[in-house]
């Protein structure tokens, strides 16, 4: 049975180890080892973490299947007007293929669908295969951009959307 947990304080090292085991087997095909060690220490960081769980908008939830975590979903509401961004969705490798990240996606938009918002954004990495989840899913590609994240790395994403009826 796979359950959403709501994120705390207490979860910030679960969600550190999640995300580093998932980045680690998501993006070393995409992204040097250099940079995703980067990126998780300025986006994992426990200081981090605990400035989005400080912010009312900002929600964390671990994903669980048969109270087992197998990864987390990190969201905003509110980024923009009337608009939510996903800012983090991973799940373990051994988790993945079994429709958690569906699920994930569903849970995503039930909570915007309560909220005042009615559009979700995000940006992935344009070599991630998690494009074509998205897309199954309804979401759009509306843009495509280079970030400068800072000590001589770029992230080339596309940004997409999904919008609620």
């Amino acid at each position: 049975m796979t359950t959403f947990r709501k994120g705390t304080e207490n979860d910030i090292q679960l969600i550190r180890d999640l995300a580093e085991k998932s980045w680690k087997k998501a993006y070393l095909n995409i992204i040097s080892l250099s940079q995703v060690e980067y990126m998780l220490e300025k986006m994992y960081s426990t200081q981090e973490i605990s400035s989005h769980l400080a912010n009312p908008n900002y929600h964390y939830f671990i994903v669980e299947q048969d109270s087992t975590p197998a990864g987390f979903i990190g969201f905003e509401f509110q980024y923009e007007e009337n608009t939510t961004k996903l800012h983090r969705i991973y799940l373990l490798e051994e988790f993945k293929g079994k429709g958690l990240g569906k699920k994930a996606l569903h849970f995503l938009k039930e909570n915007v669908a309560e909220s005042r918002d009615h559009r979700i954004i995000l940006n992935v990495n344009i070599k991630n295969p998690a494009i074509k989840i998205y897309e199954s899913q309804g979401f759009v590609i509306f843009h495509k951009e280079a970030f400068d994240i800072g000590n001589g790395y770029v992230m080339d994403d596309y940004l997409m959307e999904f919008i609620l009826d």
